[in-house]
């Protein structure tokens, strides 16, 4: 199920992530490189929704979707943080955590799933609501200004991925924790 429509979905966020980047590359003021890359980085991230509901409703899911979907994900989420790094919008040390625990959490739910324990690592409310924070956080601080004359992105785009940050850490240790059983049974 290579191209089914939930499944191109998907594909359309791993191919929207040169043209993100490339945005940060023209030759146009910062304020409309701010605000194509805020807009398109926000379409594309509500294809992460739609494609899942999609392919439930059409009844087209498939391993290979539910293999591509979190690996979209996790590619949109670290060009976008590398992007923030590079502007300086966005603290090194954050950007290492957030992505470091995308490929701590990855290996681990691969090394479950090869020794059939993965039900012990699967997603949970906690990762949900970290994903959803940083998917709040990263457009505010691609967009960088005033957001109707009221909201300083800059500043909430700051708190949120800070918030993030601490999501991202507790959710990798409640992971963690869930898998250690499974762990110290394989480890004898």
């Amino acid at each position: 199920m290579f191209f089914t429509l939930p499944t191109l979905l998907t594909w359309a966020r791993i191919v929207a992530i040169p043209l993100i980047v490339g945005l940060f590359y023209l030759p146009v003021e910062p304020a409309a490189r701010n605000l194509a890359a805020t807009v398109l980085f926000v379409v594309v991230a509500l294809t992460d929704w739609l494609d899942g509901y999609l392919a439930r409703k059409l009844n087209q899911t498939s391993s290979f979707g539910a293999f591509l979907d979190p690996v979209a994900d996790k590619f949109l989420v670290c060009a976008a943080l590398l992007i923030l790094l590079q502007l300086d919008r966005v603290n090194a040390f954050v950007a290492l955590v957030i992505i470091g625990r995308e490929i701590a959490i990855s290996a681990l739910r691969e090394w479950m799933a090869q020794i059939g324990a993965s039900r012990s690592v699967a997603v949970h409310m906690l990762g949900k609501l970290k994903t959803v924070v940083q998917m709040v956080a990263i457009p505010f601080l691609l967009f960088d200004g005033s957001l109707f004359g009221l909201i300083d992105t800059r500043i909430w785009g700051t708190v949120l991925i800070y918030l993030a940050a601490v999501l991202t850490i507790w959710s990798m240790v409640y992971y963690l924790r869930k898998a250690l059983p499974e762990i110290r049974a394989k480890a004898r």
